[in-house]
This record gives C-alpha cells, structure tokens and sequence, in this order.
C-alpha cells in the first residue's frame, strides 16, 4: 500500500539546513502525522510523500519557495527607539509578540537595534532558507 493524497501518515523526520545544522527533528519523539495533500505542512515535504511505503526513507531537498517562502522585506519594521516600551528587551535575537489592530498576534524578532531605532522581523524564521528533510514513513492511517 501506498500514500496518496487524503491519506492520513505518520512520518520521523530530521530537517536540515544548507549548512548541515539541525532545525528540528521528531526523534525522540511521536512521530509527525499529518492529512497529506491537505496544505497542513510545507508543500515542498506534502508533495513528496504520496507514492512512499511504510518503510521508506528518502531525502528532499525543499527550495524556500516550497518552504516558507522567500524573506519579505515588507514583514520588517523599524519602530523609533522613543516610541519602543522601555520596559521590554530591546537587544538583537530577542523575540517579542506585537498585535495588530484587529487583535492577532504576530511574533516577531528584533534584528537590529540603535539609537535612533529598533527593527522588527516578522518573517517566519526559516524564510528564504532551503530545506533538506530526512524522511521515514512508519504508518499509513491510524496512529502508529
């Protein structure tokens, strides 16, 4: 039996960076499962699975277009440095929540600091990266 779109699978994964560095990974953990075709992970690793076995194991190498997309330069903001609330951190890497107008919350990133400003990113952090993800298939259907 084979996955096809629909199919509810089960999959242990590493996911990798150009550099060889290890972003995430199911080991040690249950693994990931997930509707396939149904847009509920990142459509580079969805497209690959209809076709695979229980048991299988493949490498795909996602592009950041299949991933999370390239970086948007219009995801970043520079907020003046007098209007920024001198009670939160304002050092580069530290990661901050902002709410829009209409109440959603968005994550975000200082990813630069100064004087005069503070730059916050709200790209997702693996934007304009490519991706290498090692894949087991070890269920189709009901957990595993």
């Amino acid at each position: 039996m084979t996955v096809k779109n629909g199919d509810t699978v089960h999959i242990h994964y590493t996911g990798t960076l150009s550099d060889g560095s290890t972003f995430d990974s199911s080991q040690g953990r249950e693994p990931l499962s997930f509707e396939v075709g149904s847009g509920q992970i990142i459509p580079g690793l969805d497209s690959a699975i209809p076709g695979m076995a229980v048991g299988d194991k493949k490498t795909v190498n996602v592009p950041c277009e299949d991933a999370y997309g390239p970086v948007n330069p219009s995801m970043r903001q520079d907020v003046p440095r007098t209007e920024f609330p001198q009670d939160v951190p304002s050092e580069v890497g530290t990661r901050l929540q902002m709410q829009t107008q209409n109440g959603q919350v968005i994550p975000v990133v200082i990813v630069a600091a100064d004087d005069a400003a503070i730059t916050l990113d709200a790209n997702h952090p693996l934007a304009g990266k490519d991706l290498t993800f090692d894949i087991e298939l070890v269920a189709i259907g009901a957990a595993a």
